[in-house]
């Protein structure tokens, strides 16, 4: 049974974020805001509230029951990243796909359907099995791993690792918190952190970037150029920043100022109090999305809205830690704030999840 009444607190909460990131997009985009901003309006922010409406209302029991086939829909655009007449290649990357006048990034919708499936199938594990059972090898791990490596290559084939570290993470608290046996976690986390080692040791470019946090003078016209001036950005907004749209940085010397550096320009505009503030409304997201989490007595709500304020915390941390150089260069959006309309229609529709699971809430 559930409640009347979602999580009202969240939706403000939420809110508040999309409205801060909206103001943020409209400066930290320059010349052509107008343009972003209109795009992120229309083509991100309307259909994501429209698809986190019809998410919202859609029972979660319908929801729990397609999850496998979403996946798999999701898997196969994947695919289409890799042929050239759907592929859309970006600075380098194949991580776009264009279908006629729709162009979207299947990854980023992957952050979503791969929780809910994995809550999904977890849920329906835990029902299925009596108390006293021990999960089998065979039975839960195995199926974990081929389907993390099926995933984990594609996207390192794109290249894409960042998100790859954000899917297996959030997987990886969602496959613990199922009551599975500790030695799998542990055989998850080792084999996560072997691959990740050989990933960044043979691939020169991210070894660079592993180097350039520990050291930002190791080569400030290549490779550490653009954490140098994300870090000058982030100190010169002091402590109240120097206003809103009076960003020096966004004008060629931040790359990509309104994506994956958006955060830096928030903080040279508002400063260390407008990023505090920032930075509490993701921590009340992540606190109230994690009460919806501990409190609830659906075990698919339980598990599905823990991976969803994981997932936004553990990205928002990422994107963050770059800005403040405490994390490797690496391109990742902040959660309803950087301009991109696969991401917001996403992050807006596992809102929408989220907020059905409040309802299920003791």
């Amino acid at each position: 049974m559930k409640n009347k009444t979602p999580d009202y607190i969240l939706l403000l909460i939420t809110g508040m974020i999309i409205f801060f990131g909206l103001f943020a997009l409209a400066s930290a985009a320059s010349v052509r805001s107008s343009v972003f901003f209109s795009q992120q309006l229309i083509f991100g922010f309307i259909p994501g509230i429209v698809v986190a409406f019809v998410l919202f209302k859609t029972p979660l029991s319908l929801i729990q029951k397609w999850a496998p086939y979403i996946l798999l829909l999701n898997i196969f655009f994947l695919f289409l990243v890799f042929i050239p007449f759907f592929s859309e290649t970006v600075r380098g990357a194949s991580r776009w796909v264009s279908l006629g006048p729709l162009s979207f990034q299947p990854t980023e919708f992957l952050k979503l359907t791969f929780i809910v499936y994995l809550s999904s199938w977890l849920t329906k594990k835990n029902q299925g099995r009596r108390k006293k059972d021990t999960p089998l090898f065979s039975d839960t791990l195995l199926p974990f791993l081929i389907v993390s490596v099926l995933i984990g290559t594609l996207l390192i084939l794109q290249p894409d690792l960042s998100t790859l570290a954000v899917i297996l993470f959030t997987a990886l608290v969602i496959y613990f918190t199922a009551k599975t046996p500790f030695w799998h976690s542990i055989v998850i986390v080792a084999s996560g952190l072997t691959a990740l080692f050989f990933m960044i040791k043979f691939t020169p470019y991210r070894m660079s970037r592993v180097i350039g946090v520990l050291n930002p003078d190791f080569d400030p016209l290549a490779s550490t150029y653009q954490l140098r001036q994300l870090l000058i950005t982030v100190g010169s907004g002091g402590l109240f920043g120097i206003g809103i749209g009076m960003s020096q940085q966004k004008f060629g010397f931040v790359p990509l100022p309104a994506t994956d550096s958006i955060f830096a320009i928030l903080a040279e505009e508002t400063g260390f109090v407008g990023s505090i503030l920032l930075l509490l409304l993701f921590f009340a997201f992540f606190y109230r999305g994690f009460l919806v989490a501990k409190d609830n007595k659906n075990g698919f709500a339980r598990l599905v809205a823990l991976g969803i304020c994981v997932w936004i915390f553990i990205q928002t941390s990422i994107n963050i830690g770059v800005m403040v150089g405490v994390v490797p260069v690496t391109g990742i959006p902040l959660p309803f704030i950087s301009y991109g309309k696969s991401h917001l229609i996403a992050e807006l529709a596992a809102v929408g999840i989220l907020l059905n699971a409040s309802q299920y809430k003791r």
